[in-house]
C-alpha cells in the first residue's frame, strides 16, 4: 500500500471561500487515493491582513489577496507557479482572466497564484422590495443619494471598505492613485473624493460602519428595509435560490459624471508554499482546481466564484445564479488593480481607518488625507 501524500491549506471562512476547495480536495483525493488535503478557514479580516510568510511557515497551499504577490516577490515564500505549470496551461489562464485577475498575481517576472476566484464591488438589490417601495434600481449618482435618502441603501463601511471606495473616487474624479511618490493623489482629488463619499455614507445607516460586504449582504436578504446596496464585494451565492430565500440581482455600478464608476480588483488566488515538501501533489492539484472544467462545474457549484472566464460565460452557470457574471462581467473587466509593491500590505492594512474614523468622529478631511499621505511614505520606504 503507497504511503498517504498529504497537503495542508489556509483559506476564509465562507461559503465562498470555504467549501469549494474542500469539494475539489475530496475529488481529488478521489482520483488519487493516496492524497489527502485538508483546508483550514480563518476570518475574512485575517485573510486580508495575516502575515503571509507565517502561514506559509505552517501550509503547503494558501489562498491569498493579489497585494501579496509584490512581497512573495522578494521573499522567499512562494513557489514560482511559471516554473512549474506548463505554459500552455498559463496561456490559457491569461486567455481566460476574468478582468486583471490573473495578470494580478504576476510580480518581479513570476506567476505567485492562479486566480481561481474572481470579483470587485458591484451593485446588489432585492426585487420584492424595490417593487414594494415604488423605486428603481439607480443609474447615476444623483439617483443612488435619493435612494439613500429614503433609507433604502446599504455599503459596507469598515474601514478596509472606506479605503476601497476612496480609491474609487478618486478614479472617478479623473486621478489615479499612487502614480505620486509622495502622495497618493492630488490634494484637490483626494479631499473630494472623501467629502464625496461623505454625501453618500451620512444618509446611510450608521451600522454601515461596521458591516463588512458579508454581513451587509446578510442584512439584505434577511430584512425588509435595504432594497439596494452598492461598492459591495460581490458574491454570486446570494444570486442563487439554493442559498437564500430572497434572492439578490446583481449589476453594475451608477454613473458618475457620465460614466460608470471603476471599483477595486478583488478576488483570491491559490498559491504553493516555497516550503512545501510535496511540490508535485501541490502543482498537479492547483492545475486541477484552476481548469475550465473545474471551474465552470465543480468549483462553482459548491459555492465557489470562479476566476476563469469560461465560467463567467457559462449558460449553466448564469441560469443557476440569476445571471450574476454575465450581469457584473463588464464591471469586472473594467476594475482598477491596487498597488502590490512589497510595502502595500501594511498601507492597505491601516490605512482606511483614517478614512473611517473622519467619516464616524468627524474632524477634519484633511487631516485624514495627510494620515495617509505619511502612511503611503512610510510604505514606500
Amino acid at each position: 500500500m503507497s504511503p498517504v501524500r498529504r497537503l495542508s491549506a489556509i483559506t476564509w471562512n465562507h461559503t465562498r471561500g470555504y467549501l469549494p476547495l474542500v469539494a475539489t480536495a475530496q475529488r481529488f483525493s478521489e482520483l488519487y487515493p493516496d492524497v489527502e488535503i485538508a483546508w483550514e478557514k480563518r476570518s475574512l479580516q485575517a485573510f486580508a491582513d495575516s502575515p503571509i510568510e507565517k502561514l506559509a511557515e505552517k501550509f503547503d497551499l494558501l489562498i491569498i489577496d493579489h497585494p501579496f504577490a509584490g512581497y512573495a516577490a522578494t521573499h522567499d515564500v512562494l513557489l514560482p507557479l511559471d516554473s512549474y505549470l506548463p505554459a500552455d496551461y498559463l496561456a490559457d489562464q491569461a486567455a481566460n482572466s476574468v478582468g486583471a485577475s490573473h495578470p494580478s498575481y504576476i510580480y518581479g517576472g513570476h506567476q505567485w497564484a492562479l486566480a481561481v476566484d474572481a470579483a470587485t464591488p458591484v451593485s446588489a438589490y432585492r426585487p420584492d422590495l424595490l417593487e414594494k417601495y415604488g423605486a428603481a434600481v439607480p443609474e447615476t449618482w444623483e439617483d443612488l443619494l435619493a435612494l439613500a435618502r429614503r433609507g433604502l441603501v446599504a455599503v459596507p463601511s469598515i474601514p478596509l471598505e472606506c479605503l476601497m471606495h476612496f480609491y474609487m473616487l478618486c478614479l472617478a474624479l479623473g486621478e489615479e492613485p499612487f502614480q505620486r511618490p509622495d502622495e497618493i493623489v492630488s490634494r484637490e482629488t483626494g479631499l473630494a473624493a472623501i467629502e464625496t463619499y461623505k454625501e453618500l455614507i451620512s444618509l446611510c445607516d450608521p451600522a454601515c460602519f461596521s458591516r463588512n460586504p458579508i454581513r451587509t449582504y446578510e442584512a439584505l436578504v434577511g430584512g425588509d428595509q435595504l432594497a439596494y446596496m452598492t461598492f459591495a464585494y460581490g458574491y454570486s451565492n446570494y444570486a442563487r435560490p439554493d442559498y437564500t430565500p430572497n434572492p439578490l440581482r446583481f449589476t453594475g455600478l451608477v454613473k458618475f459624471n457620465g460614466r460608470a464608476l471603476r471599483t477595486v480588483l478583488g478576488g483570491t488566488g491559490l498559491a504553493i508554499s516555497k516550503n512545501c515538501q510535496d511540490k508535485e501533489l501541490a502543482v498537479a492539484y492547483a492545475q486541477f482546481v484552476g481548469s475550465a472544467e473545474c471551474q465552470r462545474g465543480m468549483f462553482f457549484t459548491s459555492g465557489g466564484q470562479p476566476g476563469h472566464r469560461a465560467a463567467w460565460l457559462d449558460p449553466a452557470v448564469n441560469a443557476a445564479s440569476g445571471d450574476f457574471f454575465k450581469d457584473t462581467l463588464a464591471t469586472l473587466d473594467d476594475a482598477y488593480l491596487r498597488p502590490r509593491y512589497p510595502g502595500y500590505i501594511p498601507f492597505q492594512e491601516h490605512g482606511g481607518a483614517y478614512i473611517h474614523s473622519y467619516l464616524t468622529e468627524g474632524g477634519s478631511p484633511q487631516t485624514a488625507l495627510d494620515q495617509l499621505n505619511k502612511l503611503y511614505r512610510e510604505s514606500r520606504a
